[in-house]
């Protein structure tokens, strides 16, 4: 591995390597702002994420269950901090900029529609003749153009590497084209976000489908990734099962965690990387799994899409969720007044589809039923 070196004090507290990203190798902001007293740039953009009105309005949008029927599930708002905690160990352990993973995690979906990836497919065909949605396409889109907290320009005026590790965000199910960015790649710290979606996802949505009863430990006996879970568990001798229950989740976190660091560390060797233009000219993922562990995270997930996403008790609600965001975008496409004004202001720059579809997308689960009612 390259030689350490230290951060400025207002970057990052410890060491980091060259192949992280710093404020002094970073491509900087849209428009030019004064630099903090006591804060990294960074720093600045993890906090303009936590406050903005997107990243509050996920508390009310679906993970999996509809939030509100149960304070045990998570919200899209707590997978969210989760994905945060977990790329952020991750971060430290390889010596990354932490806060710039951090500010990519929190930000990687703050374009999801209300009621989950059916309320996007839902809106994806409806924007079939305008470009589509895509949820990953969309945050990108809340940071630069939709978030309006400045005076002088649009968005959260986010740095270059925040904004490209939400451009490439993506999993195996979940690619978007990256936008207008030329690297190949986005940094380590945006690869470290991806990983950590995947692991957040896998463990908690298998601990909430067990909570729901939805699925059972019988069903996940020739899941590798749980199975080793359960034996080291079992080793604790728990016997509360809630407790045992949690534990599981944790444990595979625990493991593919420590798993990602000890494969990064060696992937990072293998490629010789010294530098973030490295980083960005590396097509393959430097945050990575053992090739075991990858099979074993993609048996889990295909597991979890079969028997807990695609369950009858959880895609019941797909058809009311079609009808009711058709009957919303038809009405506001036929009605635009009713739209807020700051929506309004974008049909003539972005065409009217595009509008209704961002004010639609921006909804909680709570609110798209409000206006339903309404209308």
């Amino acid at each position: 591995m390259g030689g350490m070196f230290f951060a400025d004090k207002n970057d990052m507290c410890g060491k980091i390597f060259p192949y992280a990203v710093t404020e002094e190798v970073s491509k900087g902001r849209k428009f030019t702002e004064k630099r903090h007293a006591f804060r990294s740039d960074f720093e600045r953009d993890r906090d303009r994420i936590i406050h903005c009105a997107a990243f509050r309005r996920l508390e009310g949008k679906t993970q999996v269950f509809t939030p509100g029927l149960d304070d045990y599930y998570r919200t899209r708002l707590t997978h969210t901090i989760e994905v945060a905690q977990i790329g952020r160990t991750i971060a430290k352990a390889l010596g990354l900029n932490e806060n710039l993973t951090e500010a990519i995690c929190l930000a990687h979906d703050l374009g999801h529609s209300p009621f989950g990836h059916t309320g996007e497919g839902v809106l994806n065909d409806l924007m079939k003749d305008f470009g589509g949605f895509e949820h990953n396409r969309q945050s990108l889109r809340v940071v630069d153009l939709l978030e309006h907290p400045y005076p002088d320009f649009a968005g959260l005026n986010l740095m270059y590497e925040t904004r490209l590790g939400l451009a490439k965000h993506h999993s195996p199910y979940d690619n978007p084209e990256g936008g207008d960015f030329p690297e190949s790649n986005c940094s380590l710290e945006g690869q470290v976000a991806n990983i950590a979606d995947r692991v957040a996802v896998s463990s908690h949505d298998l601990e909430d489908g067990l909570r729901a009863r939805v699925i059972n430990a019988e069903q996940l006996k020739d899941i590798d990734l749980f199975q080793q879970a359960q034996d080291r568990v079992q080793a604790e001798k728990i016997e509360d099962k809630t407790i045992r229950r949690t534990r599981t989740a944790k444990a595979i976190i625990d493991k593919l965690v420590s798993e990602c660091v000890e494969e990064s560390r060696i992937a990072i060797n293998r490629r010789g990387i010294e530098s973030v233009d490295d980083v960005y000219h590396s097509r393959e993922s430097l945050i990575t799994l053992p090739k075991r562990s990858v099979d074993e995270l993609l048996g889990l997930e295909r597991f979890l899409l079969d028997n807990f996403y695609h369950h009858t008790d959880i895609v019941s609600v797909a058809k009311q969720v079609e009808t009711w965001l058709d009957k919303l975008f038809e009405y506001f496409c036929g009605k635009p007044e009713a739209m807020p004004h700051y929506f309004r202001k974008f049909i003539e720059m972005q065409g009217l589809q595009r509008a209704v579809c961002d004010y639609i997308a921006g909804m909680t689960d709570r609110f798209c039923l409000k206006m339903l009612k309404e209308i």
